[in-house]
């Protein structure tokens, strides 16, 4: 069951989101997290630098999976989401830097990548909390609307409108932003035990609508999550803003 939590602010979100990823690392010997970049996760990632540093939480024993990368850049190229990782993770906290497994952007056999991808998450025994943002129209990852919903990781073109949405983080040139990226598929995301989705702003409203109230569809990839047994929705009221219904405020 979907799970709708409505907060105040991305800080406060990132202290909820924080509390969840400290009880998975506290109740696993070994835990595994999936990690994913861009503006919506950052609160959290603060607020896990947060708890490293005040001594109630550490990140040592955790092992780590990005949900997807861009292709044709490779993890030293600072664009790169493995290079995001470590800027916003990796080096603010005790994650270690060789226990994090990114997508090889740069890799000369990208199907043999993918293959291999799903193979260490098995071998690492699943995903036990996936973090999660949305496009604004509706793509996790990189799963842009039409993917199917039983996709494993693969190569994918990025729609115009997802580059158009990227290009903040090409000093705002869409045509810096690599036109194919490598992304895990729907199925492989649905595996992980617990998915948290993180979304804020007006423009996520749709998105965020269709998501909790569905129908699950191929057209609003988003909506794949009323399938999982132990997903949460964590927004702002701007991005809440088209909801009927929402299961608590924070």
């Amino acid at each position: 069951m979907l799970r709708v939590v409505v907060v105040e602010s991305p800080q406060r979100a990132g202290e909820l989101a924080g509390e969840a990823v400290a009880a998975v690392v506290a109740a696993a010997e070994r835990p595994v997290l999936g990690l994913a970049t861009g503006s919506s996760p950052r609160p959290v990632y603060r607020d896990l630098a947060r708890r490293v540093h005040d001594g109630s939480l550490s990140l040592a024993r955790t092992r780590a999976f990005l949900l997807d990368e861009y292709l044709g850049l490779s993890s030293e190229d600072p664009r790169s989401y493995r290079a995001e990782i470590e800027r916003e993770v990796v080096e603010c906290t005790d994650l270690p830097s060789a226990a994090v497994r990114g997508l090889d952007g740069a890799a000369e056999d990208v199907e043999a990548e993918c293959s291999a991808y799903e193979r260490a998450i098995r071998g690492a025994g699943g995903i036990d909390l996936q973090l999660l943002g949305v496009g604004s129209d509706g793509h996790i990852g990189f799963n842009e609307p039409g993917s199917a919903l039983d996709s494993r990781t693969r190569p994918l073109e990025l729609a115009p409108r997802t580059r158009q949405d990227n290009a903040r983080f090409f000093d705002g040139d869409v045509e810096q932003v690599p036109a194919h990226c490598l992304t895990q598929g729907i199925a492989t995301i649905l595996e992980a035990g617990e998915l948290l989705l993180l979304a804020f702003g007006d423009s996520k409203a749709e998105a965020i609508r269709q998501a909790v109230e569905g129908p699950v569809t191929e057209r609003w990839p988003v909506t794949a999550l009323l399938r999982h047994p132990h997903a949460t929705v964590v927004v702002d009221r701007a991005a809440a803003s088209l909801l009927e219904r929402a299961d608590s405020s924070a």
